[in-house]
């Protein structure tokens, strides 16, 4: 059942974080008795990352950009590189539990799986910081915050809308066909969902395996501390992004006033002002919006699927009609 691994952390100024966690991807990876790689790839870092790496990790597969280019570039170098069947995409303030990959080979022998995702736990082990989600509209967002698991845990048919890209283990043929992460998302935020949207509508499934799981170092990563106003910009701009590449029909053509009706008056009026540079650079990249949207039609006319958002949505929810889940 085993398929060979390859194993992507991106890394920008993490050398404490690869101090703390490498070990444990190691150990996890030799357990599982299969063929594997370890690819780091450094986006720019101001650290001393690289020198840990070449001189404590020589196996490790060091890729270096030549700037800093955000988390969807700096994760399709290592796609691009890595040379085995399935990729697992890690962040690297993960810590893997040493059976991480026992349960999950198994969602591999279905020949429409894209991928599944372990629950990830706070470091503390106190409480399960993301799970399986459910999909939903909320007025013209599509959203995905509602959390939830079997309680059967051999469960081996939980979907879940999207792949963690703190933690995803992926087909590396399908994963490469929709050429990686869309880079329109760089420097961060949203890829993740938009990446499992896209391979949802090839036909592809997303799962998600209560039993294999792994801990996530809280304050690890930027995406978990939204505070500053240029990471709201980019938070706020990503999300409309998305919404633009992935709604059709009805909310789609609404897109514009629920944008400025919902989202960006209510915050103008409020002083966040930093909304106002969010939108003005969604707005200055429509022609980056609509080629991504030219590239999945081209995708699902190629795989001769006509799969969209309110199809995961039913195949999600009927899913789960049948079975006792635990919602968090």
């Amino acid at each position: 059942m085993q398929k060979s691994v390859s194993i992507i952390i991106p890394n920008y100024n993490g050398k404490h974080l690869l101090e703390k966690y490498l070990p444990s991807v190691f150990i996890a990876a030799e357990n599982a008795n299969t063929e594997f790689e370890i690819i780091v790839i450094d986006d720019g870092s101001k650290d001393d990352s690289i020198n840990f790496i070449k001189s404590n990790y020589t196996n490790v597969k060091l890729l270096i950009n030549d700037k800093n280019r955000g988390f969807s570039y700096t994760c399709n170098h290592g796609i691009r590189e890595a040379k085995f069947e399935l990729i697992l995409l890690l962040n690297s303030d993960v810590k893997l539990t040493p059976d991480y990959f026992q349960h999950q080979w198994k969602y591999f022998i279905k020949p429409d799986t894209f991928g599944v995702m372990a629950r990830i736990m706070s470091f503390d082990e106190t409480k399960i910081e993301d799970a399986a989600r459910l999909l939903y509209y909320s007025g013209c967002r599509i959203k995905a915050n509602k959390f939830y698991y079997s309680e059967n845990q051999e469960d081996e048919n939980v979907y879940t809308a999207y792949l963690s890209g703190a933690n995803a283990f992926v087909d590396a043929k399908k994963l490469k066909e929709l050429g990686g992460f869309d880079e329109i998302f760089s420097p961060f935020s949203s890829e993740d969902f938009d990446l499992s949207l896209r391979a949802w509508q090839l036909g592809w499934k997303c799962y998600y395996e209560h039993r294999a799981f792994c801990f996530h170092h809280i304050s690890g990563s930027t995406k978990t501390q939204i505070k500053s106003d240029f990471i709201k910009r980019v938070y706020y701009r990503n999300r409309f992004f998305l919404q633009r590449i992935q709604l059709q029909g009805l909310r789609l053509n609404l897109l514009p006033l629920h944008l400025l009706f919902a989202e960006i008056i209510p915050k103008l009026l409020t002083g966040k002002l930093w909304i106002w540079g969010a939108y003005k650079q969604y707005l200055a990249s429509f022609t980056a919006i609509n080629n991504s949207r030219q590239k999945l039609a081209t995708l699902k006319q190629k795989y001769n699927c006509s799969i969209g958002v309110s199809d995961i949505m039913e195949i999600i929810n009927q899913s789960v009609s049948d079975k006792n889940i635990k919602r968090l």
